[in-house]
């Protein structure tokens, strides 16, 4: 069996499903496009570029991409399945140059169709949508599968009671810095960190700032030392972020902005603290101070990257 994953692999998340399907001595490539690099000729390709996508609505450097991904999937040869995540960033016509080298077309959205449109890719050109987004999928009739637990299980263990999130710097943040004021003032202990290319002016001056993105494997320690994760849900998002699947791998507590998470099997609110937003922010002390419940084998099973990869690809 061959399969191959294609997708823009900036945050090192997707490449756990090719270690995955390996595992399992499937022939597996993925084509990582976002290692891909365009260079301009010269300064006058750089201007010639910039005037055709502003008269002309097309992209050299896009164009470039597309070609290259083509160029990766002929060379691997025919497919018996490929896995497309973020479609969204291609046109039409490369995907359906793509679905000419498989028996199987697949993508995964794990963004809201209303942040990133897909309207154009919808006409019958997958064989199956996935999607971690429970609104889309009710309202396009996708297949739904929320992201997964791509690390070992830790055992419990004693640990600081620092509350802990790695962010990046968007409409987020206004909350992310009210909540720190709040911790501060009530002397919970809390590691923030924000990235981006600015922080915003009267920051609390808690949070830490990083303008390199920090990949999961930079955040180990912060893992093993922090008693909660934060997770603050983006606009119009309706599904599950990885940061909540590293809390279960590492069972550990989850504070979040996302209201959806209190609809799937593993809520428990000993473990996971729902704040809204728009109300005034309020940290009952019992819950910083209570122990994590456990999962049961069966509902952690289900959110592995073992099951997820046994649906999508119906290996089972």
């Amino acid at each position: 069996m061959k399969i191959c994953l294609i997708s823009f692999d900036s945050t090192y998340f997707d490449h756990n499903i090719a270690i995955e399907l390996k595992k399992r001595n499937i022939e597996t490539n993925h084509i990582d496009v976002s290692k891909f690099k365009y260079k301009y000729k010269s300064v006058f390709d750089r201007v010639g570029n910039t005037l055709t996508k502003l008269f002309f609505k097309r992209n050299k450097k896009h164009e470039a991409q597309e070609d290259y991904i083509l160029k990766q999937i002929k060379k691997l040869g025919y497919q018996d399945a490929i896995l497309f995540i973020r479609p969204d960033k291609i046109s039409r016509k490369t995907h359906l140059e793509i679905k000419k080298q498989t028996d199987k077309y697949l993508t995964y959205i794990y963004d809201s169709c209303r942040r990133f449109p897909i309207g154009h890719l919808l006409d019958g050109l997958f064989d199956e949508i996935f999607s971690f987004d429970l609104v889309d999928v009710q309202k396009y009739n996708f297949t739904f599968i929320s992201n997964y637990i791509y690390m070992k299980k830790k055992d419990i263990i004693r640990t600081n009671d620092n509350i802990f999130i790695v962010i990046s710097i968007d409409e987020r943040f206004e909350f992310l810095n009210k909540l720190a004021d709040y911790l501060s003032n009530h002397g919970i202990p809390f590691k923030f960190i924000a990235v981006g290319k600015k922080l915003p002016k009267n920051s609390n001056t808690d949070i830490i700032y990083s303008r390199r993105t920090l990949l999961p494997e930079d955040l180990l320690e912060d893992f093993e030392n922090s008693k909660i994760f934060l997770d603050l849900i983006r606009k119009d998002h309706n599904g599950l972020s990885f940061r909540i699947f590293e809390a279960l791998a590492m069972q550990r507590k989850i504070i979040t902005t996302n209201t959806s998470i209190k609809e799937y099997d593993f809520y428990n609110p000993n473990n996971i603290l729902v704040l809204d937003e728009n109300a005034e922010i309020n940290v009952n002390p019992d819950f910083l101070t209570s122990l994590y419940e456990p999962l049961s084998d069966t509902i952690y099973y289900k959110y592995t990257i073992e099951n997820w990869v046994d649906t999508v690809f119906k290996l089972k």
